[in-house]
């Protein structure tokens, strides 16, 4: 008699299994397991659930099962780091499965063993810097250190390296776990920009060498390149708590120069008292025309210069990428009531010329600007008839344009009605 006549129809896979010896499945498994990583993996996840064993054997169990993870994703990240990145799925395959070693082994229990074995296996494609990958592949290599030792051996490895970066990461775990001579060693090797200076000084501070961390950060002023936001900081908030107001401001001054923004400006601002404001304002003001245009904008908004803000914004042509920007568009709202007229036209700039055909997505956004038109000309200026004037004219123009037309009507109030 047929299985299939008995009701429900029976695996023959699973009448075979239960027919065989326990040797013959140990060998099936294995060989299974052996040239496919995800099968190990599956194998080894489910035995930790099912299976009680030794602390010892524990500990070997953990470690292949993390190191079955890693074979999982090899062949993918060699690929990655030999042809520097791959397609999407690739990348978020690879992407998980080192989230899932790293997960593992901050669950602990794998022997040292293992994970510098793990290590091992890393560490090139650290070195590499063509998978794209460095990020995740510093956490796992951070994952795989349960104490000191461990960060010490990893400092290790990442000096040999012998990168600007790994070094960078060695550094940082010197200074961690307190290896104060291997830290002053390796930060001696590169003291060239401002938060290098930065890095030491606050080491000597932490450490209470505070004339030497004065003495770092003061060179550091004078002698480093690139980013000194931080150092002049350090420097001026020692100033400020030594009692030099001259030194302080001066400090602040030039963290506010150094690619001023409206912030750094109302930053500084806030920090004077009113005398010290009629000293520095002169100074700040002469650096707004070498902002950023956005910028400039918001600082002459701040100030409430509302002319010089209504001519940057006439200087202004479409084709500039800040011309639509959020602040642009904001300032020019606000402006709206003291100068209708003059923010009409840099509306109708920004509208360029409307006939000619556009993807449904510029539409969009150009009828967003022409509802902008609309309220100057209908809620502020009281002009009905100049708006249908001018919205029937671009209409008309553009009355084969089925797309343009349904964006238009859904954002502009009353475009269905214009004729």
């Amino acid at each position: 008699m047929s299985a299939k006549t008995e009701g429900k129809p029976r695996d023959p896979l699973v009448e075979m299994l239960e027919a065989a010896g326990r040797e013959d499945l140990v060998n099936l498994i294995v060989a299974l397991a052996k040239t496919r990583p995800d099968v190990r993996r599956a194998c080894f996840e489910y035995l930790e659930k099912h299976v009680a064993s030794s602390p010892e054997n524990r500990g070997d169990a953990e470690g292949e099962l993390a190191f079955s993870i890693w074979d999982d994703l090899e062949f993918d990240i060699s690929e990655l780091d030999q042809y520097g990145g791959g397609d999407c799925d690739l990348v978020d395959r690879v992407s998980d499965l080192l989230w899932d070693l790293e997960k593992k082994l901050k669950q602990g229990g794998v022997s040292r063993e293992y994970r510098r074995d793990l290590l091992d296996e890393v560490l090139p494609y650290i070195s590499s810097r063509n998978s794209g990958m460095e990020d995740q592949l510093y956490d796992v290599a951070y994952a795989a250190c349960y104490d000191d030792g461990d960060l010490r051996d990893l400092a290790g490895r990442f000096e040999r390296i012998g990168q600007d970066w790994p070094i960078d990461h060695a550094r940082r775990i010197c200074r961690e776990i307190g290896d104060r001579d291997k830290y002053l060693e390796l930060r001696s090797r590169r003291m060239k920009y401002g938060l290098d200076y930065y890095d030491l000084a606050t080491f000597y501070w932490d450490d209470g060498e505070k004339e030497r961390a004065l003495e770092v950060a003061r060179r550091g002023l004078e002698e480093g390149e690139g980013r000194m936001d931080e150092l002049r900081l350090f420097v001026a908030q020692r100033a400020g708590e030594s009692g030099d107001r001259g030194q302080y401001l001066k400090l602040h001054f030039e963290q506010a120069i150094d690619d001023l923004t409206c912030e750094k400006y109302k930053a500084f601002e806030r920090i004077c008292n009113a005398e010290e404001w009629r000293e520095y304002e002169p100074r700040l003001l002469e650096r707004i025309p070498r902002c950023w245009r956005d910028e400039q904008l918001k600082i002459y908004m701040h100030r409430r210069e509302y002319g010089q803000a209504l001519t940057l914004l006439q200087d202004m042509r479409p084709g500039d990428p800040r011309y639509h920007g959020v602040y642009v568009m904001k300032a020019a709202e606000e402006l709206e009531e003291s100068f209708p007229e003059e923010i009409i036209a840099f509306y109708r700039s920004g509208l360029g010329g409307l006939d000619s055909t556009r993807p449904r997505n510029e539409y969009a956004r150009l009828a967003e600007i022409m509802a902008k038109v609309r309220h100057v000309y209908v809620d502020i200026l009281k002009a009905h008839e100049e708006w249908a004037a001018f919205a029937r004219r671009e209409k008309e123009a553009n009355i084969r344009r089925p797309a343009f037309q349904q964006e238009f009507a859904r954002v502009v109030p009353g475009w269905k009605e214009i004729a």
